[in-house]
């Protein structure tokens, strides 16, 4: 058996690769990535490692490959045109090469959502279903580690300023989601399934007391209207041109797009996501810098 990760060296890649490692075989893993220089350490342990652009669809090559990974490309744009090209480029590639079975890294509920982030995901997963390849869809969270810039100002003494109202998020840490991903690709019997990977859903005030616990200081919550954000956001200089996805995203999230109630992280990982206190405390301790502490 062989598996190939897509986008290896990305954050969430990197860590699937990592996982993987500690289940197979460094020879049975072979991974697929833009530059292959930044996998020289993968290369060295045994991994297969193999040049490719989803942008570029001529350099995909999954020959060999029984168990693809496809990871979405960071390339985002309104309407996600760019992704769901790309996306498509590989999902051709895999039917090409005779992949045996595809996993692909999704978002909550991809299916119905209307999510501003949605759309490739939507396409990549209706794309996968047409090739009737066994397939495993993946639908991870929301990255706790994506609140690391709102941590930081916190710390520094600045509010909790937000516009998703009273919408509830499942945050979860890159890692356990990684090591579900790997469970799947690894193990057997997950053919034709569907993951909604979320932790416990939960509101801004949940996640702020959840922080305050941990820092043990004060930090004042602001809810806020999507104008007044946009003016927040300005103010702090945020380029302009990022701001209607900012406030799209908000406004998903206001409105349910991340709020999942699943099982599917703790079964799959045969125990408890990593608990919301320690989950930052992870953070905290390993990823902001000690000088902001």
């Amino acid at each position: 058996m062989k598996i190939m990760v897509t986008g290896t060296t990305g954050q969430f890649g990197t860590k699937v690769v990592n996982s993987l490692l500690k289940m197979i075989p460094a020879n049975q893993l072979a991974v697929s990535v833009r530059t292959p220089e930044k996998a020289e350490g993968l290369k060295v342990q045994g991994v297969e490692v193999r040049q490719g652009d989803f942008s570029k669809p001529e350099t995909l090559d999954f020959t060999g490959i029984d168990k693809l990974l496809i990871i979405p490309t960071s390339d985002v744009v309104p309407g996600d045109e760019v992704r769901i090209s790309q996306h498509m480029n590989a999902v051709d590639a895999a039917v090409r090469d005779n992949v045996k079975f595809i996993a692909f890294t999704s978002a909550p509920k991809a299916d119905i959502s209307s999510f501003c982030l949605a759309p490739a995901y939507k396409a990549t997963e209706a794309a996968i279903l047409k090739t009737g390849i066994p397939y495993s869809f993946l639908r991870n969270n929301w990255y706790l580690e994506n609140e690391i810039g709102s941590i930081q100002t916190a710390m520094a003494g600045a509010p909790w300023i937000t516009a998703v109202g009273n919408g509830k998020i499942g945050w979860v840490l890159r890692q356990d989601l990684a090591e579900a991903t790997a469970v799947v690709l690894a193990g057997i019997g997950h053919e034709n399934t569907i993951y909604e990977l979320s932790g416990k859903p939960r509101t801004q005030e949940e996640l702020v007391s959840a922080i305050e616990s941990v820092l043990e200081k004060e930090i004042p919550l602001q809810k806020v209207s999507d104008v007044e954000y946009v003016d927040i956001m300005k103010s702090a200089g945020v380029p302009e041109a990022a701001l209607p996805m900012m406030v799209e995203i908000q406004k998903g999230m206001r409105e349910g797009a991340l709020e999942v109630e699943s099982n599917d992280l703790e079964n799959l990982l045969g125990h408890p996501a990593t608990p919301i206190n320690e989950a930052l405390i992870k953070l905290i301790n390993e990823i902001i810098p000690a000088t902001n502490k």
